[in-house]
């Protein structure tokens, strides 16, 4: 399978992010990638960071949804499409899963929320799989990712040979820009996504929004937990690699053996 991790740089506005989206989605499309994954709540925009989030209501996200629909139609591709997820309880962070026909196949909320965006979402309670082409996959948003692994075991464990992981760290304004991917002295992300693959015998795909100033960078680690590939951090892009879905063979998630954990009397 060939598949896209697509890096935009913050959206101003709906019509700038749609457009954004379009762009790389044909880049990867014309270079055959099966499915393509955007960054956490790329749609509007991710609320507490330093970027103006844009107004986002019930019928933009319906806009939003067909919209990207009929651009995973057009360039014949599947789409992981981080947005908000608009709800009674409140505001989700969700990324929706539409096939390369324009179907939406369902969507995955973002179940366990750092706690500095309590204020802003509220978090769901249910995960499932999603299959493109015959590979089962799973999500797991962020903050899920990074300090909750047994959200990625939890795919692992079901089939899935590869885990998408939209995200967002660092700045358009501030920070260091790093020069060595898995630096000893860069922040613990990307040390993060090699053990949630090598931990699972799985590929972990991990996408950051295309800022200036990245704690992390696109990457896709493959399931011996070495770093296949990356974007050069600081730009925006869109990273189109092969995967072997031979070789995720889950072998150390399925060893997972949830009765020896039993309290002793």
């Amino acid at each position: 399978m060939i598949i896209g991790l697509a890096s935009p740089g913050v959206a101003s506005t709906l019509d700038d992010g749609l457009d954004r989206i379009k762009r790389l989605l044909s880049e990867a499309s014309t270079q055959g990638a099966e499915i393509v994954c955007f960054p956490e709540a790329y749609l509007p925009g991710l609320r507490g960071q330093d970027f103006e989030v844009f107004p986002f209501d019930q019928a933009q996200q319906e806009r939003a949804l067909q919209a990207v629909a009929h651009l995973a139609r057009t360039y014949a591709v599947a789409t992981i499409l981080g947005m908000e997820r608009l709800t009674a309880a409140g505001r989700q962070i969700a990324a929706f899963v539409i096939d390369a026909q324009g179907r939406l196949q369902g969507y995955q909320t973002k179940n366990q929320l750092d706690p500095s965006e309590d204020r802003f979402y509220v978090p769901g309670d249910t995960r499932r799989l999603f299959e493109v082409n015959g590979v089962k996959f799973g999500v797991a948003i962020c903050h899920e990712g990074w300090r909750y692994p047994e959200t990625v075991r939890w795919a692992a464990v079901r089939g899935a040979k590869i885990v998408f992981h939209p995200h967002h760290t660092g700045s358009d304004h501030t920070g260091v820009r790093p020069t060595q991917w898995g630096a000893v002295s860069s922040p613990y992300y990307e040390k993060a996504m090699m053990m949630r693959s090598r931990e699972n015998t799985i590929y972990f795909a991990s996408v950051n929004y295309g800022l200036r100033y990245q704690e992390s960078a696109t990457s896709l680690i493959d399931p011996s937990g070495e770093c296949q590939a990356y974007l050069p951090y600081g730009q925006e892009g869109v990273l189109v690699q092969g995967i072997k879905v031979e070789e995720a063979t889950g072998l150390l998630a399925t060893r997972y053996a949830p009765e020896r954990y039993r309290e002793s009397e």
